[in-house]
């Protein structure tokens, strides 16, 4: 299972498009490719994934110094509406199980799908969810 909750494997869902051997189809292609960079740290990828106007070199080591910093837990898609992706990307640091909710914004740039901008929502993990880790209990009862 690839680490953006899909089931084929890394190699052949994420890996090839963060290794540019594919192009993302979809903007939900990208957005989960760019999650599965965060996991395995690849701030370059996430530079290069983003649209021009938003590209900075000096990003990739605070990208990779934040992404091994936390326990990337889980990816959920939550809605996906034409070039919007809205997502739930579950993390542990230091103070707990955090979560990035996210809508995310993509465009086309020579042919090929860009991250342009997201806009942040706050969350947390309500007690009666499903714990984030994959136990299978709930929050409360497991890592809350």
């Amino acid at each position: 299972m690839c680490v953006c909750g899909n089931k084929q494997e890394f190699s052949e869902c994420c890996e090839p498009i963060i290794t540019k051997k594919h192009s993302p189809r979809t903007p939900e292609a990208l957005m989960r490719s760019r999650y599965s960079a965060y996991v395995t740290a690849n701030g370059a990828y996430l530079v290069y994934s983003a649209a021009k106007a938003n590209r900075y070199a000096n990003d990739i080591a605070l990208i990779e110094e934040f992404s091994n910093s936390v326990e990337w837990l889980k990816l959920d898609v939550l809605k996906i509406i034409d070039n919007q992706v809205e997502f739930k990307a579950y993390y542990r640091d230091k103070e707990g199980i955090q979560i990035l909710h996210e809508r995310s914004n993509f465009i086309q740039e020579e042919e090929e799908w860009k991250y342009s901008e997201g806009e942040l929502f706050n969350a947390k993990v309500e007690r009666n969810e499903p714990c984030p880790c994959g136990s299978g209990k709930k929050y409360k009862k497991c890592c809350a």
